[in-house]
């Protein structure tokens, strides 16, 4: 099992439950006046509750409509999470490509730090990751825990995308601030195909 503090700066990358999220009132700027007319009667809060449900469901219709109705493509909800964050997490491939085309930042962060390139890589979603780093996102980019895609990669075991990121120019050898790095994470999940492939055996 991962360490448990690996396992909590980690976990911030999981868009928590909608269910909890849109009960909580977004700090973040208002989006503006829908201007369709199907969208007129909702307030301001549930039309980004609808916005972010509908990237995390992979609704292109709803989160395209909505776009074109004034929501900003970058629009955050409370904890930070961007919809191309969230449709990234979710696997909303299709979703992914809609926000870039609509002028989504494929490289923005949360409040800690973290990226859809690194959300994908824990989850193996490496198509998504192979359109993130064609948007060019940085693959060695850091959260606050100076974590990066590649570690999160190795640590659940996902190889199709420890190979994609190594690749791409991933460095095996950053070292987060816990010490840790992306083959010493592979060794404490006892995977040596893991390290193998981040170029050493397990001991």
């Amino acid at each position: 099992m991962p360490k448990l503090s690996t396992v909590l700066l980690i976990a911030t990358l999981v868009p928590v439950a909608l269910a909890t999220a849109v009960a909580e009132q977004p700090t973040q700027t208002q989006a503006p006046a829908p201007a369709r007319p199907e969208f007129a009667s909702m307030s301001q809060g549930h039309i980004k509750d609808l916005y972010f449900d509908a990237a995390r469901q992979g609704r292109d219709d709803l989160v395209s409509g909505l776009i074109q109705s004034g929501m900003h493509p970058d629009e955050r909800d409370p904890h930070g999470y961007t919809a191309l964050i969230i449709a990234a997490y979710n696997g909303q491939a299709k979703t992914v490509d809609l926000l870039i085309d609509k002028g989504a930042n494929p490289c923005a962060t949360d409040t800690k730090g973290n990226s859809s390139l690194m959300g994908v890589a824990f989850k193996g979603e490496t198509a998504i990751a192979q359109r993130l780093i064609t948007a060019r996102c940085d693959v060695n980019a850091r959260n606050d825990a100076g974590q990066t895609a590649l570690m999160m990669a190795a640590l659940f075991g996902q190889a199709d995308v420890v190979k994609l990121l190594l690749s791409n120019g991933a460095d095996a050898a950053v070292r987060d601030k816990a010490g840790n790095t992306a083959m010493s994470l592979a060794q404490q999940q006892a995977n040596p195909q893991m390290a193998a492939l981040l170029g050493t055996t397990a001991h």
